[in-house]
């Protein structure tokens, strides 16, 4: 191909200013005429805003009258831009991965500030490097994989029913996996819910009847996820049952797993009679309050916001002023108050609440975390720390607010799917701002408390934005993946050791026993690219489109001034 002919490579620079992001630290004239003297360039252009439409344009334009055959972009992070960029060289006619990214903002002018010079030379240096492995580049075709039409929702909670509903309202199977009796999670012991005030039990039954009825909805309560193989529009999964082991053909899994309340074992002489949970109140709250309760103190952040568990679960404030209240409504005269850090309300509707409970007669006192209230007898001390004196409400009953921690089982499930928990427990999505309800691994979603404490609110829209995620590849019917992944590039090199199939964090490796003996086979739908396996293989034998180590031995020359 002529793109490997040193003397047809045709290279075009294009420079970003993002603003005054780059342009406001570096020396764009001089980045500019250092580029125009490096091998194959052909042509250097600087953008205000390479990413916008005018930017774009200018791309595109320049590759057609150029002739370029190699673009370099040195901007931002390709995290976010390198796939319009690609789009943008395809639109003009260039194969999408002849096309190199190289970031002078996030790792060069937003961190050497006060240093133009040096901060232009090490620009300089980025750019070269890049010039360097772009010469090297090959193109490369997307890999296009059929997806099974059938999507797999592990929980049955108000977020995963939400999920459930709305593709099977849009003609997709749907296989639901609950490994309670009953469907409704949480909310099944709830009384009401705020803040619009409506019984939690009807709530919920409506949406277990739905899913129930729905004809494109396949239920399995009592039952768990056993075994997951497979990738993106063709996993294999494995569902134990009452009645016996069902193997499935899944195309896409969304995780929505839930969350539990902290029992608070242990803390302010919690015994699950007069010291309680929130959660312990609500079926108290059910049933009616036992007349003899005059008197009720609320402890917000136990077991919370420490340095075991530092997030705040965003649920308790809200929960405690709504319990609160209903307290208020079914003993009008019972002195309630309220021990709290912080009132977290989130939401106007929520602060509305608030007022309501002050308005009704629910006091509430601040305490500071390093001096937390002791409960006594019939009474629990609270040092005041705005008034700055102690009080001693009297307490009928002690209510602790305590934090939504991840479910036992978190690690069970994340290791079956190859998926991330955080240091809490809870599944980590593949970016907080790009992809919060994605996981890194293609075809796997999550949504409602699996992911984070969630309220009923957040519950719902996650649900719904897993399910409008899913449905993309359910919708298209097969999925194309980026080609730049692991291939065994010395078939005779490689021993079949395995080795690289064990350090594969997305089980896109497996051994296969082939005329030449165990070799390595890559699935490539699942494969993302990430190169442990190439830098384990002692032998050389795989290898990374895009990556490889020659283009990586040119960066390196290239950065060195040498060969």
């Amino acid at each position: 191909m002529p793109e490997n002919n040193d003397k047809d490579i045709r290279i075009g620079v294009f420079i970003c200013h993002c603003g005054s992001n780059i342009a406001g630290y570096l020396d764009m004239e001089a980045l500019t005429d250092y580029t125009e003297t490096l091998p194959h360039v052909a042509f250097v252009q600087r953008n205000l805003y390479s990413c916008s439409e005018s930017g774009i344009n200018d791309i595109k334009k320049g590759i057609k009258e150029h002739h370029l055959n190699k673009v370099v972009v040195a901007s931002c992070t390709p995290r976010t831009h390198e796939p319009l960029f690609r789009c943008s060289c395809e639109e003009a006619g260039l194969n999408p991965y002849l096309f190199e990214m190289v970031n002078i903002r996030d790792q060069c002018s937003w961190v050497h500030m006060q240093q133009q010079q040096d901060a232009t030379i090490k620009a300089q240096d980025l750019i070269r490097m890049g010039v360097a492995k772009a010469a090297l580049l090959e193109p490369q075709e997307p890999i296009i994989s059929d997806v099974q039409a059938r999507a797999l929702i592990i929980g049955g909670g108000l977020s995963g029913i939400t999920a459930a509903i709305a593709l099977a309202d849009r003609n997709y199977e749907v296989v639901l996996v609950e490994k309670a009796d009953k469907m409704g999670g949480m909310l099944n012991q709830l009384y009401q819910l705020a803040p619009m005030m409506v019984d939690a039990c009807t709530f919920i039954e409506e949406k277990i009847q739905e899913v129930t009825r729905h004809p494109n909805i396949t239920v399995f309560e009592n039952s768990q996820v056993t075994a997951v193989k497979g990738f993106i529009g063709k996993y294999e999964v494995d569902v134990e049952t009452e009645s016996g082991t069902k193997n499935i053909d899944i195309g896409v899994i969304i995780v929505a797993t839930g969350a539990r309340i902290l029992v608070p074992e242990g803390l302010h002489g919690y015994d699950g009679q007069r010291v309680i949970t929130q959660l312990e109140l609500e079926k108290l709250l059910k049933d009616g309050l036992d007349p003899s309760i005059k008197n009720v103190v609320m402890i917000q952040c136990v077991g919370g916001r420490n340095d075991e568990r530092p997030y705040c679960s965003r649920v308790c404030c809200k929960t405690a002023v709504k319990n609160a209240i209903l307290i208020k409504e079914q003993r009008p005269d019972a002195k309630i108050a309220v021990l709290y850090r912080d009132m977290q309300m989130f939401g106007v509707k929520n602060e509305e609440m608030f007022r309501t409970s002050k308005a009704k007669g629910v006091r509430y006192m601040h305490y500071d975390p390093d001096r937390p209230p002791e409960v006594a007898s019939d009474h629990v001390r609270v040092y005041h720390s705005l008034l700055g004196r102690e009080l001693k409400p009297p307490a009928d009953l002690v209510v602790l607010s305590t934090p939504m921690v991840s479910n036992e089982d978190a690690g069970t499930v994340s290791q079956l799917l190859r998926v991330p928990i955080d240091e809490n427990g809870f599944f980590l999505e593949g970016h907080v701002k790009l992809k919060p309800l994605d996981f890194a691994t293609d075809g796997i979603y999550l949504c409602g408390s699996a992911r984070f404490p969630s309220n009923i609110r957040g519950a719902v829209s996650q649900g719904l934005g897993a399910a409008a995620r899913a449905s993309i590849p359910l919708s298209k019917g097969s999925v194309v993946v980026d080609p730049i992944i692991s291939v065994l590039a010395d078939e005779d090199a490689c021993r079949g050791c395995g080795l690289c199939v064990a350090l594969c964090p997305y089980g896109a490796l497996e051994i296969q026993h082939t005329e030449k003996g165990r070799k390595v086979h890559v699935i490539n739908v699942a494969c993302k690219g990430c190169g442990v396996c190439a830098a384990t293989c002692y032998q050389h034998a795989l290898s990374i489109n895009s990556f490889t180590d020659q283009q990586i031995e040119a960066q390196i020359n290239a950065f060195l001034e040498v060969g």
